[in-house]
């Protein structure tokens, strides 16, 4: 929207105008704002966030999701612009991102691993076993770390350097309930916040780690594993889908975790519910995760073609499809606000098969309420003397007792 200079003159200046008379450098800077102008007033466009990306994204409306994968690869919340985050909505994001870079939680640990010195106030850390606490400088006051009293009123008659007669009494008469109990609040704050925060934080790791195996198998690996297994590339796709699952799963994962943080702690039935459904996705994840990254190993490093290729590939490929069902069915509960467990603490026999892949998947129990019964029909012995699988229809011999797809339990 560029203008004449000459506050008198009116005329726009347009792309026609720039062409004929600046130079090649002004040309570059005028194409770029050019650009940028286009994509900051389209409400349809936005640029990618990834870090370095100078791609812009179109969004399709309509398209019934918010997800969006840029030409960098790199998949984004169209809303939000984090990372994307399905099936956790953006509140929810948008809070537990602040809450992990916030100074709340610095001062949750202050509290609940410290305590105020009582001459000059600044808080103390107690790193070691004695009693006897001598603040730093240039305050050097020394105090017992129980009672917060001056050392020179404490010795043997108080108890030594492990313990205090003085605290003891005085907690007793409720002296220092309130601070104690303000304490231990921070304290179970700090060791939840905590337990969430370093599992999510697992699965991020787990996902970049796995996004570079997804690369080095793409890049170095299937023509390695071609060659010694005497395999066209094209028959190995199997493996790409598996480290594609894998990085998807573990992005899931990690969101489940920020969505059990802020499930609330009374709803003991949908927590129940959560975990479960969370625990089993979990499992078959880490089956088909060290499927593909420990077992393929062994083909690649394998010097001739292995005759249990074929059952590695029949084996990769289902306990991919058992994964994609777990986490599908995870995914939905999770946005449906985990609406199948009613007002009275419990699921239903429906709900509980809807959940769990409508009777195809369903979790060997024991999380919560959730257990199901398995259906007679899926453990039926064919003619070969084989028995399929309730959860991955995988073909195991008569005396097998555990599936040798899925690890599940006959």
């Amino acid at each position: 929207m560029l203008r004449c200079p000459d506050p008198s003159c009116s005329a726009a200046i347009g792309l026609d105008m720039i062409k004929k008379l600046a130079n090649n450098e002004d040309k570059k800077k005028y194409n770029r704002y050019f650009i940028r102008s286009f994509v900051e007033d389209n409400r349809k466009t936005k640029w990618c966030p990834a870090p370095g990306c100078d791609y812009a994204v179109d969004y399709i409306v309509g398209s019934g999701s918010y997800d969006v994968t840029c030409g960098c690869s790199y998949s984004f919340c169209w809303n939000c612009t984090e990372e994307t985050h399905r099936p956790v909505d953006c509140g929810t994001v948008s809070k537990w991102i602040l809450k992990n870079s916030a100074e709340s939680e610095n001062m949750n640990w202050i509290l609940a691993n410290s305590k105020p010195c009582p001459k000059c106030k600044r808080p103390i850390e107690k790193n070691q076993g004695c009693m006897h606490i001598t603040c730093t400088p240039p305050c050097k006051f020394e105090f017992c770390w129980l009672c917060l009293g001056p050392w020179t009123d404490h010795g043997e008659r108080t108890g030594g350097f492990y313990a205090c007669n003085r605290y003891e009494a005085a907690k007793q008469e409720g002296v220092f309930d309130e601070s104690e109990k303000r304490r231990e609040m921070a304290k179970n704050s700090l060791e939840r916040y905590t337990h969430y925060y370093e599992r999510w934080a697992t699965n991020q790791s787990s996902r970049q780690k796995a996004l570079s195996d997804l690369q080095q198998m793409q890049t170095v690996n299937l023509e390695k594993l071609s060659d010694k297994q005497c395999q066209p590339e094209s028959q190995l796709k199997f493996i790409t889908e598996a480290w594609l699952q894998i990085v998807e799963c573990r992005r899931v994962l990690k969101w489940t975790y920020a969505y059990g943080y802020y499930l609330p702690e009374h709803e003991h039935a949908k927590r129940q519910f959560f975990e479960y459904l969370q625990g089993e996705a979990e499992s078959g994840l880490e089956r088909l995760h060290q499927c593909a990254e420990k077992e393929l190993q062994g083909y690649l490093d394998a010097e001739s073609p292995s005759k249990e290729f074929n059952e590695f590939r029949t084996k990769l490929a289902g306990l991919t499809s058992v994964t994609r069902n777990y986490f599908e069915n995870l995914v939905r509960a999770l946005e449906n606000g985990l609406s199948d467990v009613d007002a009275h603490g419990a699921y239903s026999r429906a709900a509980s098969s809807k959940s769990l892949g409508g009777g195809n998947i369903k979790g060997k129990g024991g999380r919560g309420k959730g257990t199901t019964s398995r259906s007679s029909s899926s453990r039926n012995i064919d003619d070969s003397g084989h028995w399929s699988c309730e959860y991955c229809t995988y073909a195991n011999v008569r005396s097998a007792t555990v599936c040798q797809m899925c690890q599940q339990r006959r």
